[in-house]
């Protein structure tokens, strides 16, 4: 079975990581009667130097026709004074809704051999850590109304009762499938938006009578999570406060070097990229930390792919690689030895079931 993947290595350290997580992507899939085609498509600022645009019509044309979209990271400060319609990033912004992602689900694991890197005090973390933050992706302010005038700008913070519904239901059944507790996080002693997401989010949850729904504010939401973690199992929260939730949960775990996303949407087609920046104060030195591609490219063909076993030998040998002592310079103590992107890729590759 043949199953066509949409690769957008992008900028930074986007092209390094990529590349090594097609070789163990290749490693895993080759016997297991799952045939991957590769096709290469430019977005981010790569685009916007070659093509004049930060999401060509080729690379969203490309997209939707593919069975899944594997991207790396885009933007860099090389591109920080454009106009903010030709920013990199809007590429993201342009996939999202191009194809449809509403749901960004961001799982946050702190593997106990990377425990030491993890910066809260060891008594919050005993035991590890298990958070998935499931975040709205198509709404909210960076998809508002928006303009700005010589001494003045706004941003328009918009939300339907649709567009909450169905992320609801995305958070009501991942958390089915885990402790059936669900964190829904907003600011509605503040905003309209967030009084409707609140309503919505109570009427979905009582279709779902197993599950425990409980509500935050979003700055006491930013505060337990590194004063107690261990509450949270799944938070669902709107676009912006998602973005910043999710990087937190992301540092709390040793690094955002590990943490992978999936967006999702109706059908089965999602894209997966690292939750980490395009970093390109690293880029080439082959010292980025590749595991949150790989383990994005693990998502991929759960989600997408339907394939299980494949997704769960890469993040047992991901897990292997680390017992075993394979560090990046990122999740390395002072004292340990690190090893290159394209070692770290080899570690992965050497604990594969194939």
């Amino acid at each position: 079975m043949e199953k066509r993947i949409a690769v957008i290595p992008g900028d930074g350290i986007g092209p390094e990581v990529i590349g090594e997580t097609l070789r163990v992507l290749d490693c895993a899939t080759q016997n297991s009667g799952l045939k991957l085609a590769y096709t290469h498509y430019l977005a981010g600022g790569c685009a916007i130097d070659e093509k004049g645009c930060p999401l060509p019509d080729e690379t969203l044309a490309g997209a939707k026709n593919s069975d899944a979209v594997l991207l790396g990271a885009v933007g860099g400060w090389k591109w920080d004074a454009l106009p903010s319609d030709m920013r990199p990033e809007n590429a993201l912004l342009g996939l999202r809704a191009g194809l449809g992602l509403f749901a960004n689900v961001r799982p946050a694991l702190l593997y106990g051999e990377l425990a030491s890197a993890c910066p809260l005090k060891p008594s919050l973390t005993e035991g590890g850590l298990d958070i998935v933050v499931i975040r709205e992706l198509t709404g909210g302010l960076y998809f508002g109304k928006k303009e700005r005038g010589e001494t003045w700008a706004y941003d328009t913070m918009r939300y339907s009762d649709e567009e909450v519904r169905r992320i609801a239901h995305v958070a009501m059944k991942t958390a089915m499938g885990r402790k059936k507790q669900v964190v829904s996080v907003d600011k509605a002693n503040i905003l309209e938006s967030s009084r409707l997401w609140r309503k919505v989010m109570t009427e979905v949850a009582g279709e779902y009578p197993e599950i425990t729904l409980s509500h935050m504010y979003v700055d006491n939401a930013a505060m337990q999570l590194v004063r107690n973690p261990k509450q949270f199992d799944v938070i669902v929260t709107e676009n912006m406060f998602g973005d910043i939730l999710s990087d937190e949960a992301a540092m709390i775990t040793g690094s955002i070097g590990m943490l992978p996303s999936a967006s999702l949407g109706a059908g089965t087609l999602g894209m997966y990229e690292p939750v980490h920046g395009s970093a390109p104060d690293i880029a080439g030195q082959g010292i980025a930390n590749p595991l949150a591609t790989i383990l994005s490219a693990a998502m991929m063909l759960r989600y997408s792919l339907g394939r299980e076993d494949i997704a769960k030998n890469i993040e047992n040998a991901v897990r292997k690689a680390l017992e075993n002592g394979a560090r990046t310079k990122d999740i390395a103590l002072a004292d340990e030895k690190t090893i290159s992107t394209s070692q770290m890729a080899e570690a992965v590759i050497g604990f594969l079931e194939v």
